[in-house]
């Protein structure tokens, strides 16, 4: 089902409708996530004569199977592909696709930074550095390499401190002090207490689509040094420490039973949409189990305030240059 909201001025000669989407149902699973990406991935490395985009294909899959990605068919990805591949036209094949183009502007505003051009640092033979072009994964899991942790599908079920309500976010747990990995690159737009998140971050992305939720972070130095409301921040930079902070209104306390990461993503379509009973939180159990092929590797840069930094640095679009 699709979903909009509509706001219009309810003067007839001054008629100004606003249409956003209002709810995604994001239950993609991880392999189908990881077919899709390689297909995409492989034809542009490759130099293929088409170029696949793995969210034109997940998009054509929804309107398949009704948006439930547990009646996934490969043959339907498969027979998409020959279509394809024998010179029928991605856009006559979705013409009639009632949904297509709701699946599509979701599943963007979901996963559009995720593969793409970028330059990453590599380690030459006579130990210096130097960058490479790549095409491929440029989301980075935001737990850092070589790091362990564990998680399961916790979304939507029940919280009770301060009030009842629903889990709007996936828990990694881990280590206290384990290095938080930035997903995406983009800017800081909450950085500190929050009496249910403890010491949290949370970071738009560039296209402005994504806000990046993370919380529970550590006691008495949950951040990397330097960062503040504003800054901008890489895919894979060390953005913070896993720790067990929060519920509490008291600053700097530990009330969380297990230390973990919380992690979230909200999608913004409007404005309208932030800080308000309009907030689209979704699944991302899957986008984790995807990630978990890109890792982000990192070391103690300052031995003083015991801060970490990525290893390899990281370009992408010329936005940091």
């Amino acid at each position: 089902m699709i979903f909009y909201s509509f706001a219009e001025n309810i003067e007839e000669s001054n008629k100004n409708e606003k249409n956003f989407i209002t709810w995604v149902d994001f239950n993609i699973t991880s392999d189908v996530l990881k077919l899709t990406a390689k297909l995409d991935i492989d034809s542009h490395n490759n130099n293929e004569n088409i170029k696949y985009n793995w969210i034109e294909l997940l998009s054509y899959l929804a309107c398949k199977n009704y948006g439930n990605f547990k009646n996934f068919k490969k043959s339907d990805l498969n027979n998409l592909i020959d279509k394809l591949q024998n010179g029928e036209n991605f856009a006559d094949l979705t013409a009639n696709m009632k949904y297509y183009n709701y699946y599509f502007e979701s599943y963007s505003a979901v996963l559009s930074g995720f593969i793409g051009d970028y330059s990453v640092e590599k380690l030459n033979e006579d130990g210096s550095k130097s960058f490479v072009q790549k095409y491929g994964i440029k989301a980075f899991l935001p737990i850092a390499k070589n790091y362990n942790f564990s998680h399961y599908d916790d979304f939507g079920n029940s919280r009770s401190y301060g009030f009842k309500r629903t889990h709007l976010g996936n828990d990694l747990m881990g280590s206290i002090g384990t290095p938080i990995i930035a997903v995406e690159s983009g800017v800081i737009e909450h950085l500190g207490w929050n009496q249910y998140g403890g010491w949290r971050i949370g970071i738009r992305s560039f296209d402005e689509h994504r806000y990046y939720y993370y919380a529970h972070l550590r006691k008495d130095h949950p951040y990397n040094e330097g960062l503040e409301e504003g800054s901008i921040v890489k895919a894979g930079d060390v953005i913070g420490y896993l720790g067990m902070t929060g519920y509490s209104i008291k600053e700097n306390v530990n009330n969380i039973n297990v230390p973990h990461l919380h992690f979230g993503m909200q999608l913004i379509f409007d404005e309208s949409q932030v800080d308000s009973p309009n907030e689209i939180w979704i699944d991302v159990y899957n986008i984790i189990e995807f990630l978990k092929q890109n890792r982000s590797e990192v070391y103690m840069c300052n031995s003083t305030t015991k801060d970490y930094a990525r290893k390899f640095d990281f370009m992408e679009n010329n936005l940091f240059e």
